[in-house]
């Protein structure tokens, strides 16, 4: 085979390869008589001429240039018309892994809220995954002017949209402005989607998008634990109860602190008032059962009476009811006589 006489053979392979660089090309070398493609896990190599792709390589090995390239590539003017010179053609070597970025808000975000008329101001944090997609528009788009780019472009990209996108979706999505981890999963879906049309058009693919939390104001969440604390007391009354016996309990109050003093006296008072009202209670039901045993002893008594005497009462001593003139109780069924 004639083509590439005379010329020293190279290889053709990725090696810069870095795990945060999305693609690298190989430019500017004529591939010679005897060059070898090398393919590595997790790369693909996709053989273009003036912005045209010839070929695309997705195994892993070794590809001999005279029996695997060449007939592949058989639209490149060198090997079509057989010329006897080295042939420039560039390489783009492609890193097909999934990446994944953290991000952050670098500012708070103010989202509007009818609570708060200037907006709660509000950070947050997660992941976004994307790969490349579309070779035809990553080398229209990016590769066709650059010789590397790596995953920090990507990411400052994203970044430089997500505070606008965060918002538009917490608004649309947040049922809750002081509870929005509750609703992540749906804000997350919504910025994915507008994400991944962002990167669509040069080649990229937005795999997955995470918030991991939401962050407030320290003062915005204390307020919010302190409402939560509220919602699982449910009585203020009992809330203060509890605040009190913290406050004895936390050893505080031992005679230096006046507030806490004092809630210990309101606490002792309150005791000494439930103490009170039991005995209180404890008292009346003793004297209504006595009473009940008296009067049990008195409708007892007239029964024995009105038997010995054979008259009949004109009241049933059982239940009170008028008895009419006859030997049982209309009412309850007593025996009068």
């Amino acid at each position: 085979m004639g083509f590439f006489r005379g010329q020293l053979a190279n290889v053709i392979e990725w090696d810069e390869f870095r795990d945060d660089m999305i693609f690298w090309k190989w430019n500017n070398r004529e591939i010679k008589k005897g060059s070898k493609l090398i393919l590595r896990p997790g790369q693909d190599a996709i053989f273009f001429n003036q912005g045209k792709i010839e070929g695309v390589f997705k195994e892993e090995g070794e590809y001999e240039i005279e029996s695997d390239i060449i007939p592949f590539l058989s639209t490149l003017k060198g090997f079509k018309f057989g010329f006897n010179s080295g042939m420039r053609v560039e390489v783009l070597f492609v890193n097909t892994k999934q990446f994944t970025v953290k991000w952050g808000t670098k500012n708070a975000i103010n989202i509007p809220s009818p609570q708060l008329p200037g907006g709660i101001p509000i950070r947050a944090n997660g992941t976004f995954q994307f790969a490349v997609k579309d070779y035809v528009k990553l080398i229209d788009n990016i590769a066709g002017v650059k010789d590397s780019y790596l995953v920090k472009d990507i990411r400052l990209r994203i970044t430089a949209i997500l505070d606008q996108l965060l918002m538009k979706w917490i608004t649309r999505e947040g049922k809750d402005m002081f509870n929005l981890n509750a609703n992540s999963f749906e804000i997350s879906e919504g910025i994915k989607e507008d994400l991944d049309m962002q990167v669509n058009q040069d080649g990229f693919e937005i795999t997955g998008f995470n918030i991991m939390s939401f962050n407030y104001p320290k003062e915005i969440q204390d307020m919010i634990t302190k409402t939560a604390s509220h919602g699982m007391i449910g009585d203020m009354g009992r809330y203060k109860d509890v605040a009190m016996t913290d406050a004895i309990a936390s050893g505080k109050s031992g005679g230096g602190n006046t507030a806490t003093d004092m809630a210990g006296m309101m606490m002792g008072m309150n005791l000494a008032k439930e103490m009170m009202s039991g005995a209180n209670e404890k008292n009346t039901g003793e004297q209504q059962s006595q009473s009940q045993q008296q009067n049990q002893s008195q409708n007892q008594q007239a029964t024995s009476e009105n038997k010995s005497s054979g008259s009949i009462p004109n009241f049933c001593p059982n239940c009170g009811n008028k008895t009419e003139g006859m030997n049982f109780c209309g009412n309850c069924g007593h025996k009068l006589i």
